[in-house]
């Protein structure tokens, strides 16, 4: 199986390295906005680099891996699927639901892949929630609290290009939230602080936000994000039922102290960024896509998941802004039942 890889950054670089060492995989076509960075990637894997991504569709590949700016996605998806390529595109798919649409029409006239990048999908402790939840160890669940705190904020110039604090992180809390419960978000309340360093007022960004989400069965969820947990990076998900309750990411590198006398210590290491916390997840969700494309395994998260994540993403900054509450059924796009 041949493989490009559109976009040599952060992710691509790591995706790279998985794709290039899976004993399915032949070989890798790399390419980049910035050629050098594509090139110096290639010779280190003992891949081959493309001057343009052109290339990449006129050279011949059996899948595509896009991992570019946001603002690209939606048209290698697009120009994928007319060419009959099974494509895994990191979230999301567009900025906007129009364009999310589009690119998700295009996938499916064609009849191709696309299999979406949301990595906690195949995180260990995720997992075990949603066991947790759907063999009915906790009973009825009646609350959720999920969060992600990033440690130190990104570049300012990135800010504009992120989508928001809700499109860019929250999506990740929003898909947990659909893929674990199995239930569908009905509406949203949400909130934001830009009282942070100024670079995100700039951006017409939040640094901090929260949002109260209530699921099709009454169960009430929270999700909180900032940019600016000095602690470290946490990422947890707090379930609660009748019978039981569970929590994801709680273990030894939770950056978060105990206040009580009898409480657990400090993490010495606690966790710096999502590519340290979530290193094992990104690697199987490549291999899962290997697998999508020999057609040994089911698509994991297909366009229409990554859309239903983006919807409560559009209806949490509709909310903020407005100051009220969005019911999902405001915004197109909501076929999807979440996966049970």
């Amino acid at each position: 199986m041949r493989i490009g890889v559109i976009g040599t950054g952060r992710i691509g670089t790591i995706h790279a390295n998985t794709l290039s060492r899976h004993r399915d995989v032949g070989s890798l076509i790399l390419t980049d906005a910035n050629p050098s960075r594509a090139q110096e990637l290639a010779q280190r894997l003992g891949e081959t680099a493309a001057p343009g991504m052109d290339e990449i569709f006129r050279w011949g590949v059996d899948a595509v891996v896009i991992t570019t700016a946001t603002s690209a996605h939606a048209e290698l998806i697009g120009r994928s699927a007319r060419s009959g390529l099974p494509v895994f595109c990191e979230k999301p798919i567009a900025l906007d639901l129009p364009g999310t649409l589009q690119a998700i029409a295009e996938v499916e006239t064609a009849g191709t892949i696309l299999q979406m990048g949301f990595q906690r999908r195949f995180d260990a402790g995720y997992a075990g929630a949603r066991e947790a939840v759907r063999s009915g160890r906790l009973g009825r669940l009646h609350t959720v609290r999920a969060l992600t705190s990033d440690q130190a904020p990104p570049p300012a110039a990135w800010l504009p290009l992120s989508g928001g604090l809700y499109r860019d992180t929250l999506i990740h809390d929003f898909d947990m939230l659909r893929w674990v419960t199995g239930r569908e978000v009905v509406d949203v309340y949400a909130a934001g602080s830009d009282a942070g360093p100024v670079m995100f007022r700039e951006a017409g960004d939040v640094d901090t936000a929260a949002a109260v989400l209530t699921l099709e069965d009454g169960t009430l969820a929270t999700a909180t994000a900032t940019r600016l947990n000095g602690a470290g990076y946490d990422v947890r998900m707090e379930l609660a039922g009748e019978l039981d309750q569970v929590v994801v990411g709680l273990d030894d590198r939770t950056p978060i102290a105990s206040t009580e006398p009898t409480g657990p210590p400090a993490a010495d290491k606690p966790w710096t960024g999502f590519l340290e916390r979530f290193g094992p997840a990104y690697e199987a969700e490549l291999n899962a896509f290997v697998e999508v494309v020999r057609g040994e395994r089911a698509n994991p998260c297909d366009g229409r998941e990554a859309l239903q994540a983006l919807r409560i993403s559009e209806a949490c900054e509709l909310s903020r802004r407005d100051r009220r509450p969005v019911a999902l059924g405001e915004l197109p796009g909501g076929t999807t039942t979440a996966a049970l």
